[in-house]
Formats: structure tokens, sequence, C-alpha cells
């Protein structure tokens, strides 16, 4: 079972391990309304079809990798139950290497992980998600009916959490693929899997939402259910009350590392255009418009001139990628994107992702407080951006300018800290003091680029610019943390 943690709060997302069951369809069954003898308005729905047919198609996954001891203490709550299964990564009182001794720092030991899977195909093709098996030297394949195989890994898709394994057997029971593209919010939705190690554990629930964007998968738009989801779910099958498969489970959004009523699926359909890519050895490919977004607050919308919060606002735009060749400039706020309205950052990356490369589209951009069209030409995501590590920190100058209106301390940027950050102008920050700069998150390390929109090449240019700037007024300031570029929103006291 594996984790990983999602948003501000680091809440766990504890990656599930699900079974998958199906049906042709189901047959409601209907309760009296209210005691009066009528018909109850909503039917309530009898999974035990699904599970008779489908369940043995749904499979566990066991796997053993080797890893190496950290001895760093482990990040759970002392109460949470992830730390039964955690304990060999960071130790545990009473083990040697943890706070009370076990795997030494640098030393290895064996890990077994559990998940589940689904056949796809008779001749033992399996599907299940890529954190089940990403690093098992190991992996064994287990069926209702209590055989075993030893799996070989065809491939996987980190990005996209995906993961196709095939094992030696024929004439396998299947589960039948459905389209995720017609779920509705509402709709009746079954995992079954192994919580806690729990097995054939059936849950049912509703669909919360679709197309929902995470923080650490901005290409997978989830759909969200209520579905009870817990460690020991990942990779089974999400099944619609007609006993098709619509979805992978993934994750859960949890403080506890327990199930909290959130739960995450891989729409299928994203997820079989990614299994077919697999199953011929290519990698899997995403669309890419080379920009980084983020979402557009009340502040930032005022700050651009726009009279609503929407669209993906534009922070970065990669040199020679296809934004930069379609004109495409930080502080533009995309709106549309091949006709399709853009409400916030998250619903663009899903979206492109899907594209192949060479798709022609039309994007609605604000720029300026007014609206205009570009045309861009899709492109593959490059290789080096697959797994982007965050750079460094640039090193700090020798002279030093101070900004009173804004309380900061900045300087030039070394040539080459310029080259490392792939930056031509901006001031780095050495020290923010009380006041608009620490406010507006601006923070020690940063690399100031635009203020207003205006180019800043050195502290002179930023210290005229902040004189003469109204007071009181929301303005956009552009700023280089790490490998990445966003706005922050700076108002000036009179």
């Amino acid at each position: 079972m594996k984790n990983r943690v999602l948003g501000r709060q680091r809440l766990v997302v504890a990656l599930c391990v699900g079974f998958g069951l199906s049906i042709g369809m189901v047959a409601p069954v209907w309760a009296d309304a209210a005691g009066t003898g009528g018909q109850a308005l909503v039917g309530l729905p009898d999974f035990t079809p699904i599970v008779k047919q489908y369940g043995p198609a749904v499979v566990n996954i066991s796997t053993t990798e080797t890893k190496v001891a950290r001895n760093t203490g482990s990040p759970f709550p002392p109460n949470s139950p992830l730390n039964q299964f955690f304990a060999p990564f960071f130790g545990a009182p009473g083990q040697p290497g943890g706070p009370q001794g076990g795997p030494g720092a640098g030393q290895k030991y064996q890990v077994q992980s559990l998940g589940s899977g689904f056949v796809v195909s008779s001749d033992g093709y399996v599907v299940t998600a890529a954190h089940v098996v990403k690093g098992a030297q190991k992996i064994i394949v287990s069926l209702t009916n209590h055989h075993q195989y030893t799996a070989h890994l065809v491939g996987l898709s980190t990005r996209m959490d995906v993961a196709l394994l095939k094992i030696d057997a024929k004439n396998l029971p299947t589960v039948q693929i459905g389209d995720s593209g017609k779920l509705e919010v509402g709709q009746w939705v079954l995992a079954v899997g192994s919580p806690f190690g729990f097995e054939n554990s059936v849950t049912q629930g509703v669909v919360s939402a679709t197309s929902r964007p995470l923080p650490d998968d901005p290409y997978i738009p989830f759909i969200q259910t209520d579905v009870p989801i817990n460690p020991g779910n990942s990779g089974g099958p999400l099944f619609n009350m007609r006993g098709q498969v619509i979805g992978i489970n993934d994750q859960i959004y949890t403080s506890s590392g327990g199930y909290m009523g959130l739960s995450f699926s891989i729409p299928i359909n994203v997820a079989m255009d990614a299994v077919k890519q697999l199953k011929l050895h290519q990698k899997v490919h995403f669309g890419w418009l080379g920009v980084m977004i983020q979402d557009v607050s009340m502040d930032l919308a005022r700050s651009f001139h726009m009279k609503e919060p929407v669209g993906a606002l534009v922070s970065q735009v990669v040199p020679d990628g296809p934004a930069a060749k379609a004109g495409l400039r930080p502080g533009d706020v995309i709106v549309s994107f091949d006709g399709q309205s853009i409400y916030n950052s998250g619903q663009l990356p899903p979206l492109v992702g899907a594209l192949p490369a060479g798709f022609k589209a039309k994007l609605g951009v604000i720029r300026d407080g007014k609206p205009m069209v570009l045309n861009i030409v899709v492109e593959s995501l490059p290789g080096n951006l697959e797994n982007a590590a965050e750079s460094t920190a640039p090193g700090r100058p020798a002279q030093k300018g101070e900004v009173k209106r804004l309380n900061v301390q900045v300087g030039p940027l070394t040539a080459e800290a310029r080259k490392q950050l792939n930056v031509n102008t901006g001031v780095l920050v050495l020290g923010v003091g009380v006041g608009p700069a620490a406010e507006a998150g601006i923070r020690p390390g940063d690399v100031i680029l635009q203020v207003a929109q205006q180019r800043i090449t050195n502290a002179a240019d930023l210290q005229k610019l902040v004189a003469v700037l109204p007071a009181g007024q929301p303005i956009p300031v552009l700023v280089r943390r790490g490998e990445g570029s966003f706005y922050l929103v700076l108002s000036l006291p009179h």
C-alpha cells in the first residue's frame, strides 16, 4: 500500500486498491413510499448481480520491493492506521532503526504491498494503478479461484498512474469497459477491493463530481465519489449500474490515513487510452502548450482589468514552445480552448493532455482587459518535463538595493543564475521585512520579473516603478520561485 500527500495541509492521499465488477443492467428494488403503498420515486440498487457476474475478473496484486531505510521518523499521527504499513520506511517503536531501533539508515529491506486490478482480455492482460507496481521486483496476481501467477510489467505511466500487466493464462473472465464521458453527478457506483487487507470488500456510493483536478495530477480529470475507499483499494475498478468499468480507484483525501468521504478515480476513457499505448510498448503521449498557469483570484482579476475571476492566468511561457510560437505572453488569461470555456486553471491541462501532437486550436485570451483569439498547435510533452525537479536557489549577489515602499532588499542576478532559471531579466529578493511585499507573499530567494506588467531589469527599475504606482489598488507582480513563475497581488500603502 502506498500513499502520497495532497494539498497545502499535507492531507494524506492513500492510493487505493479496488476490485471490479459489472452487470448487464441492475434491476432496482423499490421501496414503499413513506408506508403509503405508493411507489418510491428513486429505486434502491441491488449490486449482487454485479458481484456475481464480474467478481471473477477482479484480481488481487501483491508486490515485493527492495527499499533503503531512511530512519526519519513516521510522518503520520501516532494513532494513524497507516503506521503499520509504513513502519519499515521510517522505523517504529521497538524496531531496530526506529525510535527504539530496526533497519538502520542505509540498510536494505523488503517491502510487500497489496493492490487490485482487473482483467481486460481473456489472454491475461491486467490493468492496475502504476503506484501499485512501480519499483516492484516481483508481482503476483491472484484470481478469485486462488490461482496465482507471476506477472510481467508491460509498461506504466507515472503521470497517468496507469499500468498494464501480463500473466501467462488463457480463457480468463474479463470486465466490461464503459464510457466515463457519459458519467453524471449523482449516479450510483460500486467498488470492490481489499481495504487494509480485507479481501473482496464491496462498497458503494454516488458520483460527487467529474473532471476534478488535483494539485499533483494536472493531466487527470478525476471522478470524485463518496464510495468508501481505503489503503488496499488502489488499482481496482469503479463500476456503474450497467456493470461497466468507468474508473480506476486511485486516491483518497484524508487527514487520518483512512476514508473521510472523498475518493478519486481515474476515468476509464483516459486510462484505456494510456493502456493502448502501453500495449504497443509506446511512451504515453501528453499534449503540451508550454505554459505555466494559475487560477485568477478576485484581486488578480481586478489587477488585470477583468470583470470576473475566471480563466487560466499564464505566469510563464516556455521559449520556443507552442504557446510562445502562438504569441502567448505572461499576464494573458486563457478563457477558452478549442471552443470550450475555461473557468479555472485545472480545466486546461487534462483538455490539452488528451490531444494529439499537431492538433490546431483557437485560444480565447484576455490581454490587458481586452479579448483576443490566438491560433496554437499542440505539441507532445517533452521527456525532460515528465518529472521536472525544482531547481536550487540562485547564488546571492554582492550588491544590495533597498526598496523602502515594499520593505524589501533586492540585488542583481548572476549570469549563472540567469542561465539556471532561464530568465533574461529580474532582481533577486534578498530580504523581506514587514510590509506590502511580505503581505503579498514575496519571499527571500524569489526573483521579481515584472511589476504591473513592466519588466524589471535591476533594483533601480524596481525602485522607480514602485515609487509612482497608485496606492490601495491591486498590482500584479510576476515572481520566479524554483522552476516556476506565478503572479502575486501587491497593494501599496498611501
